[in-house]
C-alpha cells in the first residue's frame, strides 16, 4: 500500500522517534540530554552494557554505533517488532491522532502529481539561481549587496532573479518537457481564458526558495525591484505543494539549531531571517509574508517551547505582535507559550545589524517579555482609566480576553496574575486620574503586586447550556457575509489592491468560492494594474464566473453599504474595508478561541469552562457588525459624517 509523502510527514511531525523507542528501552541518565531530544541506551538489536545506542529527535532517527542499525519510526516498529510497514504506519498514525488515508486511484494520481511538481520547482529555483548570476541579474545583485547579502550568501540560501520577460521562464520549462498546465499547477505562471498566452507569473524581482521541511523547494517569494510593482513581495499561490500558512522561510535550515538550543526567533521578513542566520543567529524562521497562523505556531512549538517573535519597532510590528498575541491565546498550554521581541523604533532586524552588531540584536531578544507581559502593556494602552467606569470597562476588557485561553489550569493562573496586577495599578493610581491611551511603543513594564479584587473571582450561574454561535460549516455567524463584502470591495474598487493586496492574499476566507474568486481577481490584477471596476469584472466574466459575481453581489447588497458602490470616494472606500477585514480577522480569531472552550466544556462542564466559553461568544456576538463609528467616515461621499453604513 502506498501513503502520500505528506501523511508520513505528518506522523514523523506529531510522534517524537523518542516515544517509539521509549517504549523498549531504558535510557542513560549520563549521556541522554531530553531538553535537547538527544538520547542514549544499550542498544536494543545487539546485546551490549555500554550504551552505544544514539536517538536525536530533531533528527528522526536512530543510529547504534555498535551494531550499525539505523532507522526512523517506521524502520524501528518493523525490525523490532516485526510489523509490516503498512502496519507500522497505522499505529503511528492512531499515535498520532490522525486518520488513515483513503488511497484512491485519484490520491495516486495526485501523488504521482506531486513528486512531477517538485521536478519543475527544482528546475524553476535552478534558473533563476542563474539568472541570478548572469550579466541580467546585475541589478538584483546590486540590491542584494547593499542588504549585505554576500554571494556566497546567495548560494546557500539559493536566491534568484526573475527578468522582466513576461516569458522567459515559461520558454526556459517548455524546453525542459514542462507543459503549461503544469506550469500554472505549480503556481509559476498565469494562464486563463482571458489570457491567450500564459505567462510568468513572477517578473523583476529577486528570488527566495521557500522549501518544506525536507529541503525541497515547493514555492517562491519575489522581492520587487521596481517601485510601481503591484506588491513590494509576490509569493506563489495556494498549489499542491505550497501551503503559505502551514510553512516557515528557512525552517528546514533552523530545525536542528532550534533544538539544540531549545529556542526558535521568528522575524517578520526574508530578508530579516537571512540577516539574522548571517549574523549567527541559525535558529531563526519567517512567517511567508504573512500574519502568524496557528499552523505555524504549532510549528514553532515543536521546536521550542516559548518561541521568541522579533517584530519591527514601528506601529505595523506592534499590531503584528498584538495579531499573534490574539492568535496564542486560546491555544495557550502548561509550558507552551510566547515572548515577544520589540525592536527600537523605526528599525527591522537587518537595520539593527547594521548599526549595532549581533550583540544589539541579542540584547533585544534575550529581553524579551513573555505574553503576560504584552497583554498587560497592550491594556494599558488601550484604556483610558480616568473614572471608575472607564476602570470597569478596562478591567472588563482584560479579563474577556483572558477567558479565550482554552487551558483551564493556565486561565486560571493568568487571571490571578491579572488581579494582582490591577489591584497595584489601582492602588498607585490617584482616584479620578486614571492614565490616558498612550501608544504601543511606550509602554512601560509593571511588575505583579498583591491585592484582593473579588471582581476577578467567579461567581457564576449554574446553568451548563451550549448555545454556539457558528453555523454548519463552522464558520462564525455573520462572517460569510463580510467574506463577500471584502471581495466586493476589490471587485468594484480595484485601486485598494495597491495598499491591501498583502492582507487581501493573507485573509483566512471560509468560502472556497470566494477563496478561488480571490486569487482570480489578484491574478488579473498582475496582468493589468491600471483596470477599474468594469474592467476587472469583463476579465473575471470571460473566466466563467458570472454567477458567483452576480450572487456575491446580491448578497452583500442587501445590506446596502454604500461605500462597496462604484460612486464612493476611495478614502471612504478604503476605511469601510480597512475595517471589515479587522473584524474579519478578530471574528476569525474568537472562533478558534471558542472551538477550544466547547471542548474545553465538553471535556470539563464547569462553572468557570462555561463563563469563558460566554465571554467568547459575547465578543463574537459584537463583531456580527461594523459597529465602529469611525470620524469623517462618509463625508468625502457626500454623505453625514461618522455613518457606517
Amino acid at each position: 500500500m502506498r501513503f502520500p509523502p505528506s501523511f508520513l510527514d505528518d506522523i514523523r511531525a506529531r510522534v517524537t522517534i523518542s516515544s517509539v523507542v521509549g517504549r523498549r528501552v531504558a535510557w542513560d541518565r549520563r549521556k541522554t540530554n531530553a531538553g535537547k531530544g538527544d538520547y542514549w541506551a544499550c542498544c536494543p538489536f545487539h546485546a551490549e552494557k555500554t550504551p552505544s545506542f544514539h536517538v536525536e529527535d530533531h533528527k528522526g532517527r536512530y543510529h547504534c554505533f555498535g551494531c550499525k542499525a539505523s532507522g526512523d519510526i517506521f524502520t524501528f516498529l518493523v525490525e523490532k517488532e516485526g510489523l509490516s510497514f503498512p502496519e507500522s504506519v497505522e499505529r503511528l498514525a492512531g499515535d498520532a491522532g490522525l486518520p488513515m488515508p483513503v488511497v484512491s486511484e485519484d490520491e495516486v494520481k495526485r501523488g504521482e502529481l506531486r513528486a512531477g511538481l517538485y521536478e519543475v520547482m527544482e528546475l524553476a529555483a535552478r534558473y533563476f539561481e542563474d539568472e541570478l548570476q548572469s550579466a541580467r541579474g546585475a541589478r538584483a545583485r546590486g540590491y542584494l549587496s547593499d542588504r549585505q547579502i554576500s554571494p556566497a550568501i546567495q548560494v546557500e540560501f539559493r536566491l534568484g532573479f526573475a527578468t522582466e520577460s513576461r516569458s522567459a521562464l515559461r520558454s526556459f520549462l517548455a524546453q525542459k518537457g514542462v507543459s503549461v498546465e503544469q506550469m500554472a499547477e505549480a503556481g509559476l505562471v498565469i494562464s486563463g481564458d482571458d489570457v491567450p498566452v500564459a505567462y510568468d507569473r513572477f517578473r523583476d524581482r529577486v528570488m527566495f526558495p521557500i522549501r518544506d521541511p525536507r529541503g525541497k523547494v515547493v514555492g517562491f517569494g519575489g522581492r520587487a525591484l521596481g517601485s510601481d510593482a503591484l506588491a513590494k513581495y509576490l509569493n506563489s499561490p495556494e498549489t499542491p505543494l505550497f501551503h503559505k500558512g502551514h510553512l516557515l522561510y528557512n525552517l528546514d535550515k533552523a530545525r536542528a539549531s532550534a533544538y539544540e538550543t531549545g529556542s526558535v526567533i521568528a522575524v517578520e521578513g526574508y530578508i530579516d531571517a537571512i540577516a539574522m542566520h548571517r549574523a549567527g543567529f541559525p535558529n531563526v524562521v519567517a512567517p511567508l509574508g504573512t500574519a502568524l497562523t496557528s499552523e505555524q505556531l504549532s510549528l514553532l512549538w515543536r521546536m521550542a517551547a516559548e518561541p521568541v517573535l522579533c517584530f519591527d519597532g514601528d506601529q505595523a510590528g506592534v499590531k503584528a505582535a498584538h495579531r499573534a498575541l490574539d492568535l496564542a491565546l486560546p491555544l495557550l498550554k502548561p509550558g507552551y507559550s510566547l515572548k515577544f521581541a520589540l525592536l527600537p523604533e523605526g528599525q527591522d532586524p537587518d537595520d539593527l545589524l547594521r548599526t549595532g552588531g549581533a550583540s544589539e540584536v541579542k540584547t533585544v531578544i534575550d529581553a524579551a517579555m513573555p505574553l503576560s507581559e504584552m497583554l498587560w502593556r497592550r491594556a494599558l494602552a488601550d484604556n483610558d482609566r480616568a473614572t471608575p467606569e472607564r476602570k470597569a470597562s478596562f478591567e472588563n476588557d482584560l479579563r474577556t480576553q483572558i477567558v479565550a485561553i482554552g487551558d483551564e489550569t493556565v486561565r486560571r493562573h493568568y487571571l490571578a496574575e491579572m488581579k494582582d496586577r490591577l489591584g497595584r495599578l489601582f492602588q498607585s493610581e490617584p482616584r479620578g486620574r486614571g492614565r490616558q491611551p498612550r501608544k504601543p511603543q511606550a509602554f512601560q513594564a509593571r511588575g505583579p503586586g498583591k491585592s484582593p479584587f473579588r471582581a476577578w473571582d467567579m461567581h457564576l450561574p449554574p446553568s451548563l447550556e451550549l448555545k454556539s454561535k457558528q453555523n454548519a460549516a463552522g464558520a462564525p455567524a455573520g462572517s460569510g457575509l463580510r467574506e463577500a463584502q471584502i471581495v466586493l470591495a476589490f471587485l468594484i474598487h480595484p485601486g485598494l489592491l495597491h495598499e491591501f493586496l498583502d492582507e487581501f492574499a493573507d485573509l483566512e476566507l471560509n468560502s472556497r468560492d470566494l477563496d478561488s474568486l480571490r486569487t482570480q481577481i489578484i491574478d488579473v490584477a498582475a496582468l493589468e494594474p491600471a483596470l477599474d471596476g468594469a474592467g476587472l469584472r469583463g476579465h473575471l466574466l470571460k473566466r466563467g464566473l458570472a454567477s458567483l459575481l452576480d450572487r456575491i453581489e446580491l448578497q452583500a447588497g442587501r445590506l446596502n453599504q454604500w461605500f462597496l458602490r462604484s460612486g464612493a470616494a476611495h478614502i471612504d472606500a478604503r476605511t469601510g474595508l480597512s475595517q471589515m477585514m479587522a473584524l474579519h480577522r478578530k471574528t476569525i480569531t474568537l472562533s478558534s478561541a471558542l472551538k477550544v472552550a466547547e471542548a474545553a466544556l465538553a471535556a470539563d462542564p464547569t462553572e468557570e469552562n462555561l463563563e469563558a466559553l460566554n465571554a467568547i461568544r459575547e465578543q463574537l456576538s459584537s463583531h456580527a457588525g461594523a459597529e465602529a463609528m469611525i470620524h469623517g467616515f462618509g463625508s468625502a461621499s457626500g454623505r453625514p459624517a461618522d455613518a457606517i453604513t
